[in-house]
C-alpha cells in the first residue's frame, strides 16, 4: 500500500521537495531579508524568483535578462551555459517536476470548477511564450534596456517577492505604485486562469518552459517511447494535458503522467536515446535522427564546457551572486 502511495504521488513529493530547497531560508519570511550566501551565485532550475524572502539560489530567467542588460560589455557566457546545461540534461522534465511555481499551477487546478479543455485554440495560444521570450526576455533588455520580462510580467516574482516584502518592509510599501498595481493584477489573472486551465501561465506565457523546450527533443534524460511496441493509438496523446501532438514534443513537460494510459508498455523514463527498431536501418538511413541526436548532443556539450569555461574565468558566477543578493525592485513591480 504504501509503496503504490510512493508511486501514484512521487511526482508531487519531488516537486514539493523542489519547492522548498530552493525557499530553504526559512529565516527571511520572518524577517524580510533575502539570502546572502554563495549559492545565488548557482541559478536553480525551475521558475523562482530570487528576491524571493526564502530563496537561495538565482532565477534563470532573471539571471539570463541582467546578463544581457550587460552584454555591451561582457558577454553571458555563464548564464547561457548554465541553460544549456540545465536543457541539456534534462529538457522540461525541469517544468513538470523542480519548478515551484508550475507545482503551484496544479495545485490551483485542482480546485473544483468548470475547465477548459485542450484544443487547436489553446495550441496556437502556446506560440505566445516564444513571443514573450523573443520581446520581453532577450529584445527588451538588448534594446530598451529593461528587464522586461520581470519587470511587466513574471507572476511568481511578484507572488515570492513584492507581495512578502512590501508586507514586511515599511519603507518598500512607500515605493509600490502603478507597475506594482499592474503586476499583482496580472498575478490575480494568471492565478484565476490557472484554476480554470490546466498550468495556463506554463502552457501560454512561461519563456523559461519555452527555452527548455528546444531542449526536449535531445535532452540526456526524459520520458522515452519504444517504437518496437507503439500502436500509434493516441492515447498517451489524449490523456495529457498539455497541448502535445505526440509526447516529448516541444508542449510535453515529461511529467510522466502518460504511461498509465498507454496500453502496450511502450512509454518510460530513460537515459540516452530512444529505444530502435528491432531491425537497425542501414546505408543513409543509419544517419537518421539518432545519429544527427548524437551529434547535436556533442555540440551541445563543447558549448556548455566552454561557455562555463568562459564564464567561470570571467567572474559571471560572482556577477549573478551580486545581482541575486540584492532585492530586486523590477519583480516586485516597484520603481
Amino acid at each position: 500500500m504504501k509503496a503504490n502511495h510512493f508511486k501514484r504521488f512521487a511526482r508531487r513529493y519531488i516537486q514539493l521537495l523542489a519547492a522548498v530547497l530552493y525557499n530553504c531560508n526559512f529565516k527571511g519570511f520572518a524577517t524580510g531579508n533575502i539570502w546572502q550566501g554563495s549559492t545565488k551565485g548557482l541559478c536553480a532550475p525551475g521558475l523562482n524568483c530570487y528576491s524571493c524572502p526564502g530563496a537561495v539560489a538565482a532565477c534563470p530567467l532573471g539571471s539570463l535578462q541582467t546578463a544581457l542588460l550587460s552584454s555591451k560589455y561582457k558577454f553571458p557566457y555563464y548564464v547561457l551555459g548554465t541553460l544549456l546545461l540545465l536543457g541539456l540534461l534534462l529538457g522540461r522534465l525541469i517544468c513538470g517536476f523542480l519548478c515551484p511555481f508550475g507545482f503551484l499551477q496544479e495545485l490551483l487546478h485542482k480546485i473544483p470548477t468548470p475547465k477548459l479543455q485542450k484544443s487547436r485554440v489553446t495550441r496556437a495560444l502556446s506560440l505566445l511564450k516564444y513571443v514573450i521570450l523573443l520581446v520581453f526576455v532577450i529584445a527588451m533588455p538588448l534594446i530598451a534596456p529593461v528587464p522586461g520580462f520581470c519587470e511587466y510580467i513574471c507572476p511568481a516574482g511578484t507572488l515570492e517577492a513584492g507581495i512578502p516584502l512590501t508586507l514586511l518592509q515599511e519603507r518598500l510599501r512607500a515605493l509600490t505604485g502603478v507597475l506594482f498595481t499592474w503586476k499583482v493584477a496580472l498575478l490575480v489573472l494568471i492565478l484565476v486562469g490557472c484554476i480554470l486551465c490546466y498550468r495556463a501561465f506554463c502552457r501560454f506565457l512561461c519563456p523559461l518552459g519555452a527555452i527548455y523546450s528546444f531542449f526536449n527533443p535531445v535532452s540526456f534524460f526524459g520520458i522515452r517511447v519504444d517504437r518496437s511496441k507503439c500502436i500509434h493509438c493516441d492515447a498517451c496523446v489524449r490523456h495529457c494535458k498539455m497541448d502535445v501532438k505526440k509526447v516529448c514534443d516541444r508542449e510535453c513537460i515529461q511529467c510522466g503522467e502518460c504511461i498509465a494510459s498507454c496500453p502496450v508498455d511502450a512509454i518510460h523514463y530513460g537515459v540516452g536515446r530512444p529505444a530502435r527498431q528491432p531491425s537497425a536501418p542501414t546505408g543513409r538511413e543509419a544517419f537518421g535522427k539518432p545519429a544527427a541526436k548524437t551529434v547535436l548532443r556533442i555540440v551541445l556539450v563543447v558549448l556548455i564546457i566552454a561557455f562555463l569555461a568562459l564564464g567561470l574565468s570571467s567572474n559571471g558566477f560572482q556577477d549573478v551572486k551580486n545581482k541575486a543578493i540584492r532585492i530586486c525592485l523590477e519583480c516586485m513591480g516597484i520603481g
